[in-house]
């Protein structure tokens, strides 16, 4: 027992080999520095958009963050306006159809509204082509209507470059679930449904200048509509 102890005392570390409590003032004074640096030049400008140093707008991290916090409240609005649709929206039945093959729809101040969504039999595959023209700041939501598990291939463009998209969809109890978003002239993929509710894209002209996007879409879903 006693050597046990004496083995054991023998290996611990001498008051000479710790470190001062200067020293762990010192290591901890960096530490918060190199923190408060980091914060500054990257988290602020990459996450928010802010950068007091400009530092963020050499390797085009405020730029990312910017549109990041923009998409951010477009994604806050758009659910809110679908949370108010779906509340004021009365109960009613939808009347079966033929699938439509393709359809054009315009925005603006001078458009008609849209035509009626068209609805199919679940299951079937249908294609449509959807063409929105944007005035600056304006913003368009389309949305398929799918069963969970259902897909759909889509690809849309934008005539006058870059333009801001969210990918999401919503049902009732889920107001927003994303897919993904960003800022991007052309996309194209393959639309999973994650359950059985509403899909599809939001997008935000902040180009200046008015944009028409096309949305060609094919896949199995019963309907097609704009929301926004």
């Amino acid at each position: 027992m006693t050597g046990d102890t004496l083995m054991y005392n023998a290996n611990r570390p001498s008051k000479a080999d710790l470190p001062s409590t200067g020293h762990l003032l010192k290591s901890t004074g960096v530490a918060a520095v190199t923190a408060s640096a980091l914060l500054i030049t990257v988290v602020l400008p990459a996450e928010y958009g802010v950068d007091p140093t400009r530092i963020g707008s050499v390797f085009g991290l405020t730029e990312m963050g910017r549109i990041k916090q923009q998409l951010a409240k477009e994604a806050e609005a758009d659910a809110a306006a679908d949370a108010a649709a779906v509340d004021a929206a009365p109960a009613a039945s939808a009347a079966a159809s033929a699938p439509a093959i393709a359809q054009a729809q315009t925005s603006g101040p001078n458009a008609a509204p849209p035509a009626a969504p068209t609805v199919v039999a679940p299951g079937a595959v249908r294609t449509d082509e959807t063409i929105l023209t944007l005035q600056p700041d304006q913003g368009a939501e389309i949305k398929l209507v799918m069963e969970e598990g259902a897909t759909a291939r889509f690809t849309w463009t934008s005539s006058g470059g870059k333009i801001n998209f969210d990918t999401h969809a919503d049902r009732p109890g889920v107001s927003y679930h994303a897919y993904g978003k960003g800022s991007s002239p052309r996309e194209e993929g393959v639309l999973t449904a994650a359950f059985t509710g509403s899909h599809g894209w939001f997008w935000r002209n902040r180009t200046g200048q008015p944009v028409t996007i096309t949305l060609k879409t094919e896949g199995a879903y019963t309907e097609i509509k704009r929301v926004v």
